[in-house]
């Protein structure tokens, strides 16, 4: 491939020769979002941001010198930088997730009378980062807080790996089906029906749980974007999931899941680095 000459300048639009530098920056930083995943070439951010190519290449070559941009080396195309995303990480809302969806677990709790679990993902795992316990004596498979569950085990996890990408879903089905098969009702036919069951109505429920006595009902949490990062679960007695009473749960949690799901940022750490210390799924839960 030719490089690109930074020398040869195309004219600029009016609007563009009007901004100051800083204005100019953020115009090619906007330019690299909107960009493909592989990247794009001098020429395309000039031209995207109305500027000259050489103007356009002296504030990408700034932006590279700055980690806020990368250039691959062989193809020469420019992208968002890892410290872009870094400092991405640190903004958003001013509460991290735990503290976001606390009051809601309270609210749920209070108003239920069960016992409320948050979870997020860790690679093939389902991890408990919250728990509000109610007056009713339960058993999960996270048991408590720090506690982790292969993805596909209750209805938290369930609910989580049914609104996976579908290359990711699908990667995760092919680890996790021999992980589940000790549970004895578990196979690969069965997983994929509770999947799209789920996907069709919006949540995981299940009357008459693996636990003895145990019901539970979990919803999908959606960042900003529109990702799954995590998901309100409820755990309660068999007899308290009751058909009657099974719609208003749904519709409670889903109410708090979706006011939630427009306040969470993207680059929450609670979502790329959950808990490590937790014990492994144990078959006894």
């Amino acid at each position: 491939m030719a490089p690109e000459s930074p020398d040869h300048d195309t004219p600029a639009a009016p609007a563009a020769a009007a901004m100051s530098g800083t204005q100019r920056t953020f115009a090619v930083l906007r330019a690299l979002a909107d960009a493909p995943p592989t990247g794009m070439r001098v020429t395309q951010a000039a031209r995207a941001v109305g500027l000259t190519q050489g103007t356009t290449h002296r504030l990408l070559q700034a932006l590279v010198a700055e980690g806020m941009v990368e250039q691959d080396a062989h193809s020469k195309l420019y992208r968002l930088g890892m410290d872009l995303f870094s400092l991405a990480a640190r903004a958003g809302n001013a509460w991290d997730l735990r503290s976001l969806c606390r009051p809601a677990l309270l609210r749920l709790c209070g108003s239920l009378g069960d016992t409320v679990f948050l979870l997020v993902r860790s690679r093939f795992d389902a991890v408990c980062v919250d728990r509000i316990d109610g007056p009713f004596p339960i058993r999960a498979f996270t048991g408590d807080i720090g506690g982790r569950v292969a993805l596909g085990v209750g209805q938290g996890a369930l609910a989580i790996l049914a609104f996976l990408p579908p290359a990711e879903r699908e990667e995760v089905i092919r680890y996790n089906v021999p992980r589940l098969r000790e549970f004895g009702v578990y196979d690969e036919v069965y997983l994929r029906t509770e999947i799209e069951r789920v996907r069709e109505s919006g949540y995981a429920a299940r009357q008459a749980g693996l636990l003895d006595g145990m019901a539970g009902l979990a919803v999908p949490l959606f960042d900003r974007s529109g990702a799954i990062v995590a998901a309100l679960s409820v755990g309660t007695l068999t007899a308290r999931l009751s058909a009657d009473r099974l719609p208003t749960v749904v519709q409670m949690l889903k109410r708090e899941a979706e006011a939630l799901s427009a306040r969470i940022n993207p680059f929450d750490p609670a979502l790329r680095r959950p808990m490590h210390s937790s014990p492994a799924m144990e078959p006894s839960q």
